[in-house]
């Protein structure tokens, strides 16, 4: 009997998931801005490839557009769609990560010129988090991630952290994970240059 109760709270919580993925895929789709959880901080998200809608996240944050945002994926093997070149490093070192990990990669294509940083690269990450790698397996393109708040002030590492500005100032907030107070470790961020070079831009 518990068992059974156990599978139907697991198979309730699913549903609830799946259900507030599909509607912030839906608000993406239009170009829209949206607030939810990620592996680390709670983020402000958009796709990736809408150079209109990553312009409104830098107008969000108060933002100066010379300052590169990153992009989530769900699966390495996606990654090759918006970078030239994949050094096998880069693929051992997610393989391994022990912690969420965004890899600084050199030739960012098929992507928003502004998440562009003025080298050519592109910080991708990717995400095991539940809610984050549905949203970005549904919505079949990178997911722009940078943490819910104004430029300067801390990022907002649970949900009651967000200030209202930020709330108020997007299309769609996940109900995902609002009421979870864990506090995640940020990702370090390696870049891996030319002929797999390695440089740990953040512990």
């Amino acid at each position: 009997m518990l068992q059974e109760i156990c599978v139907r709270q697991m198979n309730t919580e699913n549903n609830s998931i799946d259900s507030d993925v599909a509607r912030a895929v839906e608000v993406l789709k239009r170009g829209g801005v949206i607030l939810y959880p990620t592996d680390t901080v709670w983020g402000i998200g958009c796709d990736a490839t809408r150079s209109d809608a990553v312009k409104r996240i830098f107008e969000i944050k108060k933002r100066a557009d010379s300052k590169a945002m990153i992009v989530l994926l769900d699966k390495a093997e996606n990654i090759d769609r918006y970078v030239d070149d994949i050094p096998e490093i880069a693929l051992q070192l997610i393989e391994v990560a022990d912690r969420p990990t965004t890899i600084v990669f050199d030739g960012a294509r098929n992507v928003a010129k502004e998440l562009v940083a003025e080298d050519g690269s592109i910080g991708i990450r990717i995400t095991n988090e539940e809610f984050s790698n549905k949203l970005c397996k549904a919505l079949r393109k990178p997911l722009v991630s940078t943490s819910a708040n104004i430029s300067g002030q801390p990022s907002a590492r649970i949900f009651p952290e967000i200030c209202d500005e930020i709330k108020n100032s997007v299309d769609y907030i996940a109900t995902t994970r609002r009421d979870d107070t864990t506090i995640a470790r940020p990702s370090c961020v390696i870049k891996v240059g030319e002929g797999g070079q390695i440089k740990i831009l953040r512990k």
